[in-house]
Parts: C-alpha cells; sequence; structure tokens
C-alpha cells in the first residue's frame, strides 16, 4: 500500500509540474521569451545547474537561451569536437544521457574536455513535433550521475510540451512577418499607384521587376521605398 501512495504522489507530483510547464509555456509573447522560459523551467523542475537549447534553422545549429555562460562554453567544445549529446540527439533521434563525461567512450573527445571545465554529467533531448526537428534541449551538471532515470522520464514529457510550444511560437512569429510584409508591400504600391497613377497590378509588376534587376527580395524594395519615398518625405 506504501507503494502505490508513493507512486500516487510520483504521479501528481509529475501531472502538476506538467500543468505549470504548459500554463508558464504558452503566456509567453514570443520565440526568445519561449525558449528562455523553456531552459528556467528545465532547471527548476528536472534539475541539473544549467540548461540551453541547441537551435536547428537552416541546417545550422546555435545554443540559444542558456542559463549559464558554461552552456556556450560546452557547447563550442562539441561544435569544435563534433561530438557531443546535444549534436547526437538532433542528429540520432535519442535522447543521450551521459552519467560521467570523463569516462564516456560515446564522445572521447568532448567528454574529457567538458569534465575539466566543471561539466560532469548531461542530459539532452530532441525537440521536434511529427516529422520535424527543432534543435535539442539540454541539461548540464557539475557533479557525476546528476540526472537518474526519473529525471530522464519526466524529461521526455517536458520537452514534448517544449517542443509544441516552441512551435507554436515560431507558427506565429512567422505569421506576423508575413502579415508585415504584406502591409510595407501595400504600402509600396500605394505610393507607386499615386505617384504614377497606375493600377495595384502596374505598381505591383513595378516592384517585381525592380527587385529582380536589383537583386533584393521584394519585401527589401518596398521597405526601402516606403522609408524614403513615404508622404511628407
Amino acid at each position: 500500500m506504501e507503494t502505490t501512495r508513493s507512486g500516487h504522489g510520483a504521479d501528481e507530483s509529475l501531472a502538476a509540474m506538467l500543468s505549470d510547464v504548459a500554463r508558464a509555456l504558452q503566456a509567453e509573447p514570443d520565440v526568445e521569451a519561449t525558449l528562455q522560459a523553456v531552459t528556467r523551467t528545465a532547471v527548476d523542475h528536472l534539475g541539473g545547474d544549467a540548461a540551453g537549447v541547441s537551435l536547428l534553422e537552416d541546417a545550422r545549429i546555435t545554443t540559444v537561451a542558456p542559463t549559464d555562460e558554461i552552456v556556450v562554453t560546452i557547447d563550442k567544445l562539441q561544435h569544435r569536437f563534433g561530438e557531443g549529446p546535444c549534436l547526437h540527439s538532433i542528429a540520432d533521434h535519442h535522447t543521450y544521457r551521459a552519467d560521467d563525461l570523463e569516462r564516456e567512450p560515446r564522445w572521447p573527445r568532448f567528454g574529457p574536455a567538458a569534465a575539466a571545465l566543471g561539466v560532469r554529467s548531461m542530459l539532452a533531448y530532441r525537440l521536434f513535433v511529427t516529422d520535424s526537428t527543432l534543435g535539442a534541449l539540454n541539461l548540464y551538471a557539475g557533479e557525476s550521475a546528476g540526472f537518474d532515470a526519473r529525471a530522464e522520464h519526466e524529461g521526455l514529457l517536458f520537452a514534448s510540451h517544449a517542443a509544441v510550444a516552441l512551435a507554436g511560437a515560431k507558427t506565429e512569429r512567422n505569421l506576423r512577418a508575413a502579415i508585415a510584409t504584406r502591409d510595407v508591400i501595400g504600402t509600396a504600391k500605394g505610393i507607386l499607384m499615386e505617384r504614377h497613377a497606375i493600377g495595384a497590378d502596374e505598381a505591383f509588376a513595378m516592384l517585381v521587376h525592380t527587385s529582380q534587376r536589383a537583386n533584393r527580395k521584394l519585401h527589401a524594395v518596398a521597405t526601402w521605398l516606403v522609408e524614403h519615398h513615404a508622404p511628407g518625405r
């Protein structure tokens, strides 16, 4: 009976943690704030001394929202050696837990170098939605065996919530950017229509032609026109 009560207590604690995470991440206003909430909350609920996200965008991996500078330093080591939990989590689509980096055979160059800088254990989770990998959530501890099986299991659920929140924030960012682009192009068309007494289609064709000749994106041409030739300028 005692084991059952203990199990219920652990389940309730996990449910409460995930509820807190879901509410905290949903409340963040943009991608950067969401990422900062993810790493801050990861340390609070899963343990370790620091956390960061290896963000995958345009085939490049960058370290974002680190809770401590050691995260950036350790991630640079992974990129230098081309090995480590973060990189392998993204490439192999698995969770990686290292209990003693100094003696870790999977990463013979990175492990000892990280341990020498004070990071002895790590947890790395792939952040993904459907078939899209967003990056990896990484936790760092200064002691060996800094993360146990329970932290690894709960971290998987946390990473799932974090990935959904991050994907939602990125979608909203892209939508806002698309709306802003449309508005700028519309304003630029209006300027051309007024100055040249032409229709909307002709104005848009002028923008496209200028974009092609200048080898600049349509949005950049429209922005320049609005900034330099709007009424009153």
